[in-house]
């Protein structure tokens, strides 16, 4: 039995409405996107801005390490990431031997991770075509054997004790290789040009939780429910 019927069939109207509108925020409405697709672009596109690390990184390396040479041994889980990879450190002016899933690395530190940072900027700024070209392999893959290799090559670093150096390969990964290949085809936006889009979806977002708690609140307030001590 209802016991309050306007607090009732209020609450259905809202949650009525609550569904209607989630139907609409799902449906393909703005170039093909639905809702969720569209916010989830308009953030991806305005954080990249602020997640481009490179130029930084890109310069301390140069100061830092050119002139500091190395030798890694690498492993690859097959020989055809092997012989792709082999191309990344021989562009970096290393001097490579390849047995089987194995590379035999040795070469200047400094500019082996010069040529991945410069490889990571390019897809950064969506030209992977330019890494078919240099490399042979799809870009997004270019960058893939980048992040297998520098997981190997901390891994080795840190076996020879070299610390410091593994922390930079590290860096290299998780700020430069990573957040090109996450943000590839992103195209880039300020905060300021979308600001009204971002407040609106924002305050909407707070807006239709409320919406929904509410609904829910009415609809079993008015059926009788209660929760006591």
């Amino acid at each position: 039995m209802i016991a309050k019927k306007n607090e009732f069939f209020g609450g259905i109207a809202m949650m009525a409405g609550f569904l209607v509108v989630l139907l609409i925020f799902f449906m393909p409405l703005y170039k093909g996107q639905n809702g969720l697709n569209y916010l989830d672009n308009l953030f991806n596109s305005i954080s990249k801005g602020s997640a481009y690390y490179i130029p930084k990184i890109k310069n301390d390396v140069a100061k830092s390490q050119t002139g500091k040479n190395v030798t890694l041994d690498l492993s690859y889980d097959s020989e055809e990431q092997a012989r792709e990879s082999k191309l990344l450190f021989v562009e970096g002016g290393a001097t490579v031997s390849t047995e089987g899933v194995k590379l035999k690395v040795s070469g200047d530190f400094g500019k082996i991770l010069g040529n991945c940072l410069e490889d990571a900027d390019i897809l950064f700024n969506n030209q992977g075509d330019k890494l078919q070209e240099k490399y042979g392999t799809e870009g997004k893959k270019t960058l893939f054997n980048w992040w297998t290799s520098l997981k190997s090559m901390q891994k080795n670093l840190n076996k020879q004790e070299m610390f410091a150096e593994g922390k930079i390969v590290y860096t290299v990964m998780t700020r430069a290789v990573e957040c090109a290949y996450n943000y590839y085809k992103v195209v880039p936006e300020s905060m300021s040009s979308r600001l009204g889009m971002v407040v609106f979806s924002l305050v909407f977002y707070v807006v239709y939780t409320l919406w929904y708690g509410y609904a829910i609140l009415y609809i079993f307030e008015g059926w009788g429910l209660q929760i006591s001590h």
